[in-house]
This record gives C-alpha cells, structure tokens and sequence, in this order.
C-alpha cells in the first residue's frame, strides 16, 4: 500500500523531533557537567592559590593559638612570655606564606624581628618518639628527659637533617650539644616538644648551627614553639639593579661593630664591599665546615646585609651540604637537563643513564652570574663602564660566571679588583669582621 506524501512528512518529522530532543537532551547534561567540572577547579585553584594568601588577620590568628598552646602547657620557649603574657612583641606585618612556611614582621623588646614556622601548627609537627613511648608505657607525662638523653635524639635529628652520616666526624652537632650538657638540668615536656617540632625545620637547624661558626647567616634570637625569630635584615631585590637598598639598610637592627655607631656608605662604597663579603661568604662555605656547603636557590631576596655591609644568608631552604648533594644530584637521566637541580647542576653519564653526584658548577659562579653580571654591567656603570678598571671588573665576572678550570685565580683577580675599587671609591680597604650579638639562642634557653 503505498504512503501519502503528507503522512510520509508527518512520520520524519517526529523522529527529527525525537531526534532533536535527545541530542538537546545530551547536550544539556555536556554541558551541565562540564560546569560541575569547571566550577569544582575553580575551587580547587582558589583554595590551593588562597590558602597561604598572606594576611594580617590570619597571622595574627596563627599567633593567637600559640599563646593559647603556651598558656594550656603544650609549648614553650624564651619568646614566649614576651609574645603571650608580658606584651613585649609586637607585630607588624605578614611578610609570605609560601608552600605552608609562615613568615612575619614584628618588634621584640623594641628590637625588629622576622617570625618563622614551616608549618603552621604546633600539631602538624611529628611527635617526639619517647615522649609518645611514654605516654603508651602509662606514663604520667611529668617524666623529664636527662640532658644525655636530649643530646642523643637532638645530634642523630640534626645530622639526619643536614645528611650526614651519624659515623662523620662532624663537629656541629657537637658544639651545640656540649651547651646542653653544661646545662645540667632536665627539660619539660613543653619545652621537648617545642624543640622537636624546631629540629624538624632545615632552615632552623642551619641557621642555629651555622651562627656559631660564621657570621654570614641570619641569627636566631629566640623561639616559642614551632615559630622562631631571626634578626630582622635588609633582604634584596630582584627588580633593583643595585639589589639592596641603603634606605631599607637604614632599617635594619644589626648595629655596626666597634664604635656603637652607624657607619655611612653612599651607593658607591656599597656594591664593592658587598660583593667582597660575597666572597668572603663563599670562602667560609666552602672551607670552614666538615663538608662543604652548597647554595642551590641564589637570587638576591635570599641575601640580607647588616649595616656594616656584611652579606648574610636569610633563606637556605635550599642549602644542602656535600652528602646531601650528592644524593640528590644522582639521579636517573637522558640528558644533562635532567641533572639540573636549580642552581646546583650535574652532568649525565650517558652509558650509565645516571647524573654525576659532584656538582660541576660553584657557589662562586652562580653568585657572579646572577648578582655580579647586574651590579657591573655597562647599564648601570653608566659613564663609568669604560673606566679601565671597570673594563677589567667586567671581564673578571664574566671569566668567573664560566664553568672551568683556575677558580681559585679568578676568585683571586675578581677579589683585588674589588679591593682596588672600594679604595678608589672610599679610601677604605673592605675587610671582613666577626660579628657577635649581645644574646645567643639556643634550642633549650628557653
């Protein structure tokens, strides 16, 4: 029987129609999942961006619980009465919170002081082991640790930390836990804890050791908790071309050694004299530690200067010393680009497919080829640029920001150019001086 051409055209336009709905059925549920979708990473990404988005309130909240923690007994430490009870910090302001790490301005006592934690709670910090033994042996929790004991847990936690093998003979350690042997006492629960969650933080474990052997790292001034205070500084600057700034340096509490006064630079003084305790820093790293010190994260907001214009190291997370190095440069590869950690770079061996453990470039190097370049460019020399001396400064930073053989001369020419430009510059040879402040931190002074 054959079909009318209406009900023919009646029949496909339904099943256009049931066609139509389904697609615009589908299509609806594309696209209402693909909003889910979009709107979940939203919120993935604010939460991820703004969680250590750096505000007042917030730090001033992340204090408030450690004075709550102080108060309930659960920490201690030498800042704590000031911060908590007596009112003798004060805070200013949020500097960053970066990967969770904390980082605050305030004043102690009058005195300018940067706030630090890699966490930001006590509690996010793994527990001491024999405080927790303790506590499942029905314990009472006033048991007390003798100082044998603190000294033993406290050398094998800092010498895991820095990588070295518990067999070295490494004096740090050593230095730090003869003071807590000559302390004769005890130690409060509060106050284990406390340095357990602060020899959990690399940064604090460097700067506590190195302070007492060189002068070219920040100084830690006190601690309550997980948080400690370092002397405040004046940092650099990538966006300027003379890195650190005589009006912040103005700001700074380090005083001058000597006299009790302020010695005055004007910008001309100030980059030869940096740039020599640049080099003075260099020299201690690498010749003054059981091991040698590598920098593998040098950029100028990682450097202070106090205002006797020594250079000081303010940031080394990134600061690894010889074993250490050695076992994060030995990597896997197919190239010499995987054996590239930041600053610390390795080579491949291609028959091994295994990247060197020696690190091929220096502390030196990267210092000339990221701060020196800049400083004693043309751009900045300006009419000075073609002074022979200059020219001869120029060529000596170039020659020293190359991988190669002869460091020690480079290092040698690049340091009599410089002496010779603070000369001409002040009339003054820069010289290195030890720097002592007028109170030492230990971990347990509390």
């Amino acid at each position: 029987m054959r079909r009318s051409p209406r009900r023919a055209l009646g029949s496909a336009l339904r099943w256009l129609g049931v066609k139509v709905c389904r697609r615009s059925a589908l299509l609806l549920v594309l696209v209402w999942l693909a909003s889910w979708l979009f709107l979940n990473g939203l919120v993935f990404v604010h939460r991820n961006m703004f969680s250590d988005f750096c505000t007042d309130d917030k730090s001033k909240e992340i204090l408030r619980r450690v004075c709550d923690e102080y108060q309930q007994g659960v920490l201690s430490g030498d800042l704590c009465d000031d911060l908590c009870v007596a009112g003798r910090v004060e805070y200013k302001r949020c500097l960053y919170y970066e990967n969770g790490k904390k980082v605050m301005a305030a004043s102690w006592r009058g005195v300018p002081v940067v706030l630090k934690s890699k966490l930001e709670n006590f509690s996010s910090y793994e527990a001491l082991a024999l405080l927790e033994y303790q506590d499942g042996a029905g314990g009472t929790g006033e048991e007390e640790l003798s100082p044998l004991d603190v000294v033993f847990y406290a050398t094998l936690e800092i010498k895991n930390s820095l990588g070295l093998e518990t067999g070295t003979n490494l004096t740090l350690p050593r230095l730090w836990g003869q003071k807590l042997k000559e302390s004769e006492r005890t130690y409060s629960r509060a106050e284990l804890a406390s340095l357990w969650a602060l020899l959990q933080q690399e940064e604090y474990i460097f700067l506590r050791v190195l302070q007492d052997l060189t002068h070219h790292v920040a100084k830690i001034l006190g601690s309550c908790g997980h948080f400690y205070a370092v002397e405040f500084l004046a940092a650099g600057h990538a966006w300027d071309q003379q890195i650190f700034s005589l009006e912040e340096l103005s700001l700074s509490a380090s005083p001058s050694p000597g006299s009790g006064r302020d010695e005055m630079f004007t910008a001309g003084d100030m980059v030869p004299r940096v740039a020599l305790s640049f080099l003075e820093m260099v020299e201690h790293f690498e010749n003054d530690f059981s091991h040698r010190l590598h920098l593998c994260d040098i950029k100028p907001e990682n450097f202070a200067i106090r205002k006797d214009l020594t250079v000081v190291a303010i940031d080394v997370d990134m600061a690894f010393f010889e074993p250490k190095m050695r076992d994060i440069l030995e990597q896997n590869c197919t190239s010499d680009n995987d054996c590239n950690f930041f600053d610390c770079i390795s080579k491949c061996d291609r028959t091994k497919n295994r990247c060197g453990p020696k690190r091929q470039n220096s502390n030196l190097q990267v210092i000339c080829e990221k701060i020196f370049r800049p400083w004693f460019s043309p751009t900045l020399l300006g009419a000075k640029a073609g002074l022979p001396l200059q020219v001869a400064l120029q060529r000596a930073v170039q020659e020293c920001a190359e991988i190669g053989e002869g460091r020690r001369a480079v290092r040698q020419r690049l340091r009599a150019l410089l002496v010779e430009l603070a000369q001409e510059d002040s009339g003054n040879q820069a010289e290195g001086q030890e720097h002592k402040m007028g109170r030492v931190h230990t971990a347990l002074n509390f």
